[in-house]
């Protein structure tokens, strides 16, 4: 093999590597061997050896009982490493905290990745009836209060390039599934500040989101309540979500940030 070529082959292997871990991280529950190379399209073979080197970076584990791919200690020990730079949970903490207390809800931070919501934070109410998510799961964009409130914000050609690429299942009956509709209710969020999950992700579970900025008054992450329909009332919108944006303005000031007029 060349000396031309053998870089090549290098930076093919790492971008399926990367491809491999990317898919992997999408499914907290893990995913099989068979299912994980069709998804990347690659050989079995293939994925098997390039799962092995993650592995033994500690970036995927292998479950044997469930004979499942994971994510591994390794890949959270990277991400840890990229949210003690910004130090988004450290200046999150006491508004999240605060709210939890003033809303009497559940209350979530969570970052954009390749146009899917990642929850990075919680603070569970004390409330029996509660939502709950696991740190460093994954939610759809199209979906979510958080992801709207921080795509809202974004520049119209990120907005535009991100709604290409969404493919926009239906999850529930109250679904956004049209690229036309989803654009208006965006419009709705930048005009009000706060976005709305009326049951669009499960139903009987409503939710409110505001978008925290960077120096730039740029979106980075974005604060939310999450609870049941029967307590997050329609008539409770206006309140609940003024307390959100409170919080979420909080959280830009002790990072530093700047918010867009």
């Amino acid at each position: 093999m060349s000396d031309t070529k053998q870089p090549k082959s290098a930076v093919q292997s790492l971008d399926r590597a990367f491809a491999l871990l990317n898919i992997v991280a999408a499914a907290p529950e893990g995913i099989t061997l068979g299912a994980l190379a069709q998804h990347a399209g690659l050989a079995p073979s293939t994925t098997h050896r390039l799962l092995g080197a993650l592995e033994g970076h500690g970036m995927v584990e292998f479950d044997a009982q469930a004979s499942a791919w994971q994510i591994g200690l390794g890949a959270f020990r990277i991400g840890a490493g990229f949210l003690q730079r910004r130090d988004f949970i450290a200046a999150a903490r006491a508004p999240m905290r605060r709210l939890m207390q003033e809303a009497g809800e559940t209350v979530n931070l969570a970052i954009l990745n390749q146009h899917r919501v990642v929850f990075i934070a919680q603070i569970e109410c004390e409330e029996v009836m509660r939502m709950a998510v696991k740190i460093g799961s994954v939610g759809p964009l199209h979906a979510s209060a958080v992801g709207k409130a921080i795509l809202a914000h974004m520049p119209q050609e990120h907005i535009d390039q991100a709604v290409s690429q969404l493919s926009f299942p239906l999850l529930t009956e109250k679904t956004l599934t049209k690229p036309t509709s989803y654009l208006k209710e965006l419009e709705k969020v930048r005009q009000s500040g706060f976005a709305l999950d009326d049951e669009e992700q499960s139903l009987g579970l409503r939710c409110i989101a505001a978008p925290v900025f960077n120096e730039f008054a740029e979106p980075i992450c974005a604060l939310s309540i999450s609870g049941p329909t029967v307590r997050v009332t329609p008539g409770r919108t206006a309140d609940l979500a003024a307390l959100v944006q409170h919080a979420a303005n909080r959280v830009t000031e002790k990072l530093g940030g700047k918010i867009p007029k």
